[in-house]
């Protein structure tokens, strides 16, 4: 899964020290979160939708594995 969680992050003009303060999780979270390295549960996806304002599916683009 792909996100646009840091040029969100950018955009709105958060650290991502910040955002993770906003949200409640270390910035090791957001860090990881932006590198696609850790999926947010789903009610961490709805915070950072409503905190930015747009759907999930702007944050978070599925794609579906090669098999």
């Amino acid at each position: 899964m792909k996100n646009n969680v840091a040029s969100f992050r950018k955009k709105h003009g958060y650290s991502q020290d910040k955002l993770a303060q906003a949200l409640d999780v270390s910035r090791q979270t957001v860090i990881s979160i932006e590198k696609g390295r850790y999926y947010p549960s789903l009610p961490l996806a709805f915070q950072l939708s409503k905190l930015f304002g747009v759907a999930i599916e702007e944050l978070f683009i599925y794609e579906e594995e090669k098999k």
